[in-house]
């Protein structure tokens, strides 16, 4: 008679647990959305520093009474520069945003913004990350909805493009807007 190795056993096991967890990550609330614990809370500082030029943020921006975007970008990010012909448009229509530098030169950002267009009322330049860290960036783009008293309402991983925006950050700025 044969011996059994109980390695044989492994594979299904660890397949099994894989279509376990896959089972209950589709029934969660929100597939899409990553956990913030910035959302309800005050905005995080964000340097002093800016890139050369431009205006650097102040804590007054982000409680002047009106909703204010902050966008973490970096010119080397593709999909940051997907999302930048939108935040140019929303910038035409009078929407508050604040574009976090981040993790980038400065030289090669000068260039990006001075090319494609700055939509952005200050331009707060991090080269380390560290800002971003405090306000619990994964990953450029990031852009949080922030109320006129200074509150975090909303966080959107990704770039403001495609059925994701339109689903959930269009959703979410109108109802700061309103």
């Amino acid at each position: 008679m044969a011996k059994i190795s109980p390695l044989m056993f492994l594979p299904p096991v660890i397949f099994a647990g894989f279509a376990i967890m896959a089972y209950v990550g589709m029934f969660r609330d929100d597939p899409q959305g990553l956990p913030s614990t910035r959302v309800g809370q005050p905005a995080p500082p964000i340097t002093d520093q800016a890139l050369p030029g431009y205006e650097p943020v102040t804590p007054e921006m982000l409680r002047s009474g009106e909703v204010t975007l902050v966008n973490f970008w970096a010119s080397w990010c593709p999909p940051c520069r997907a999302e930048h012909p939108k935040l140019l448009e929303m910038a035409g229509e009078g929407m508050r945003i604040v574009g976090v530098n981040f993790k980038d030169k400065q030289g090669t950002a000068l260039k990006y913004l001075e090319e494609d267009g700055n939509p952005f009322l200050a331009v707060p330049f991090d080269p380390q990350g560290r800002t971003a860290i405090e306000w619990g960036v994964t990953a450029p783009p990031e852009t949080f909805i922030v109320d006129g008293e200074g509150t975090v309402l909303f966080r959107f991983a990704g770039p403001l493009v495609g059925s994701d925006y339109e689903q959930r950050f269009v959703p979410a700025l109108e109802a700061a807007l309103n």
